[in-house]
């Protein structure tokens, strides 16, 4: 048999081992038609009764195509999922190939790489105009699966991956040359050796919110916090068989299903939970999520499809100019210029300076995280009253100028003032310490004088204060009246006393007298205890989680959570004081389906930062408990770790003090972008914190990590904190890290 025929012949038989494995089970008529269609073939080949073998090749291909077109039509969400996982999917490393003119792996190849999960390549673009040729550079940066290569992990990226990605582009940055950020991940590798999995995806998530080139992102499995770690772009376009979620359709499952540890999900319920999670290209394209789709054939792209790579070319260089274009100086010609790209059929004969000025850039950032702050607000239910919300607008506009006025001119020319009053002080002081030095020497050798400077001296380094710990709390929890004794779960280990109930919710306040070991405690009780009596003022209560999927009996849920805790939502903002010290408080409440977070929560974090900034108050994050991102609300959850980083990046920028407190389980999403990207982050003793808990990690990477993995202690060992506090202790420590983080200027740098 001719060779070329075997190897067509091979490349039906992949076809349809493909097509088998991402319809599981399903279409088996359609299927066993080309079985047996291929297998007649190949059997009168080999018995060469083939009169014309390649007219007969052809004719059986085109059977394929046909059969490949109608099946297309019936792909499922959970279909979509099967494809995008098949080791016969394109790569990173077939884009860079077709796609690309020439290309240099850089940060190591193949296996002998920090992380052969992540690819880094600088590639090379040429384009023309008329007779003349341009090159262009760009550095694409993704993770990269392979066919089947077990050394690349899947695309699930380790830490230290992330840290390589965004070392690179911080160097495209440096160089002025656009990203390309390929997204090929089910999500990143759960571990939290240094620098941690959670706390290296918000160091890049923040890193993108400001990098001042044009990023272009294109997504195929789109994986949770895996996919954010290089997600944050200018334009992000997704593969139309791709898929871009909170969670893998299989947890979803194995959560909606209860399952427990060693049980699976039934397909029923994989394919229910794939469809009401909305994670295709079409639906994150109606939500807004994603600027454009790029046509894939039939099935999806696999390495053979060169047409489809020329269209993905196509897209990316117009993506690319769109970004440029749309920044340049000139309005008129701007607008010009990127109807010109969209409508031109090849954009390889147009040629596109990729340069930007400095003010280019400044717009193109401000472009950028507009955009992502601009994200989802529709999926929040806000019952605040039409005029109620319209005031509150118009005095935002109204306020502005009087904000610049008396922070940006005032506040700048009376810190000029102060400063030259204070050099003048100085010198004046210094003059007056010589002039009188030679008479204060001399005193100070009279009798009784040196006797009464050495008391002073021993009783003014130190005052006594009762501030640092209270003996009467202004809440106590319900449980004080439990009237038995409870045993502190660290017993074995320190040989710890039962505790009396009403002593250890009421007076010690619910720490353990003997071990320090910290009892879960209501988030009331902060809000009574930490902040100044009365002065806790709440806004946007009136701001409701809801069910933006329709998922079904979510909104049930929903409702039973908000009357069991009296709130409509899993997150609390509010203004309050500590010893008369102003600052804006947003506050996840782990009482609340685990401290979850959806839209609803994101709107009110973004709205408590924009507060902050706008009245130049500190800023404090306080985490009772979270579970990570509500996998009921999709990627209306998972577009909060971008969306509230960008809020976060621009309150600091702008000079604000953001804090971050720890307690009880925190954990995934929030961790891992607006609550991991602080630079003074703090915990409460007995808290965990970490990417993952120890059930997925088992789940995902088959280790079985060590006790205490997620301990506070741990988190400070390896930096993603700065320091543990005692409950009881919180209200002082914050006062003193206000005084010294903050300093003289306290509020804003």
């Amino acid at each position: 048999m001719d060779n070329n025929i075997e190897k067509r012949i091979q490349g039906l038989t992949d076809r349809l081992s493909y097509a088998r494995d991402i319809f599981a089970g399903k279409h088996e008529d359609d299927i066993s038609l080309l079985e047996e269609k291929l297998a007649a073939f190949v059997g009168r080949a080999r018995r060469g009764e083939l009169a014309d073998p390649y007219n007969d090749v052809v004719a059986l291909e085109e059977l394929f195509s046909f059969v490949e077109k109608r099946l297309e039509n019936a792909v499922t969400p959970m279909d979509k999922v099967r494809i995008v996982r098949h080791p016969q999917r394109i790569c990173l490393r077939d884009i860079l190939e077709n796609v690309y003119d020439n290309f240099t792996e850089v940060g190591g190849q193949d296996e002998h790489s920090l992380d052969p999960g992540m690819l880094i390549a600088r590639a090379i673009i040429t384009r023309r105009r008329g007779k003349k040729t341009y090159t262009q550079s760009v550095m694409v940066i993704g993770q990269e699966k392979g066919h089947g290569a077990e050394f690349r992990n899947g695309g699930s990226v380790k830490p230290w991956g992330n840290a390589k990605a965004m070392h690179y582009m911080n160097v495209a940055e440096t160089e002025g040359i656009p990203i390309h950020a390929y997204i090929f991940t089910p999500g990143s590798y759960p571990i939290e050796d240094y620098p941690g999995a959670a706390q290296q995806i918000a160091r890049n998530i923040y890193g993108m919110a400001g990098l001042r080139v044009p990023i272009v992102a294109v997504i195929s499995e789109g994986g949770s916090g895996g996919a954010e770690a290089i997600g944050l772009a200018d334009k992000r376009l997704m593969l139309s068989h791709g898929y871009y979620s909170v969670i893998s359709p299989e947890g979803a499952a194995a959560i909606e299903g209860r399952l427990k540890a060693g049980q699976r999900a039934t397909p029923d319920l994989i394919e229910h939970c794939a469809s009401n999670l909305k994670i295709t290209a079409q639906d994150n394209l109606a939500f807004g999520y994603i600027d454009r789709i790029v046509q894939e054939p039939p099935l999806g792209a696999r390495p053979y499809h060169f047409d489809f790579f020329r269209s993905l070319r196509q897209e990316v260089l117009r993506a690319t100019d769109e970004v440029v274009l749309s920044h340049r100086k000139w309005p008129g010609f701007r607008g010009l210029a990127v109807a010109r790209v969209r409508n031109e059929a090849n954009l390889d004969e147009l040629h596109t300076r990729w340069g930007l000025t400095a003010a280019a850039k400044k717009r193109m950032v401000e472009h950028r995280q507009q955009k992502f702050l601009r994200l989802s607000r529709e999926a929040a239910v806000d019952k605040r009253p039409f005029m109620a919300k319209n005031m509150a607008a118009l005095q935002d506009w109204l306020s502005k100028p009087w904000m610049h006025v008396k922070y940006d001119f005032f506040r700048k020319h009376q810190r000029k003032i102060s400063t030259f009053m204070e050099e003048v002080g100085n010198e004046v002081e210094l003059f007056k310490n010589r002039l009188l030095s030679p008479w204060r020497k001399m005193t100070r050798r009279l009798p009784g004088r040196q006797a009464e400077n050495t008391a002073q001296e021993l009783t003014a380094l130190s005052t006594w204060t009762d501030d640092a710990r209270r003996s009467r709390w202004n809440y106590l929890s319900p449980r004080y009246k439990i009237d038995r004794t409870l045993t502190c779960p660290n017993s074995e280990s320190y040989g710890c006393l039962d505790l009396w109930g009403p002593d250890l919710f009421a007076e010690f306040a619910g720490v353990c007298s003997h071990c320090g070991h910290h009892f879960p405690m209501e988030p009331e009780w902060y809000v009574k205890n930490v902040f100044d009596v009365g002065s806790v003022y709440e806004f946007n209560s009136e701001i409701e989680a809801g069910n933006p999927l329709d998922f079904p009996g979510f909104a049930e849920r929903i409702a039973e959570a908000q009357k069991k805790n009296n709130t409509k939502s899993g997150c609390m903002t509010f203004e309050a004081r500590i010893d008369g010290i102003k600052m804006v408080v947003a506050m996840l409440m782990g009482t609340f389906r685990g401290g979850s977070v959806g839209a609803a929560e994101g709107y009110k974090f973004v709205e408590a930062a924009q507060r902050a900034q706008k009245k130049r108050y500190p800023f404090l994050a306080y985490v009772h408990g979270t579970a990570g991102i509500r996998i009921q609300e999709g990627t209306n959850g998972v577009i909060q770790m971008p969306r509230c980083t960008v809020a976060v990046r621009r309150y600091v920028e702008s000079g604000g003090l953001y804090m971050v407190l720890y307690d009880t389980n925190s954990f995934a999403g929030p961790v891992a972008s607006f609550l991991g990207c602080s630079p003074y982050q703090f915990a409460v003793r007995s808290s965990n914190i970490g990417f993952a808990g120890p059930g997925v990690i088992k789940e995902t990477t088959g280790m079985d990590i060590p006790p205490k993995y997620h301990r506070s202690y741990h988190a400070l060992s390896r930096g993603h904190i700065q320091g543990i506090w005692d409950r009881r202790q919180i209200r002082a420590n914050l006062k003193q890290a206000l005084l010294t983080i903050g300093g003289r200027n306290l509020y804003y740098r």
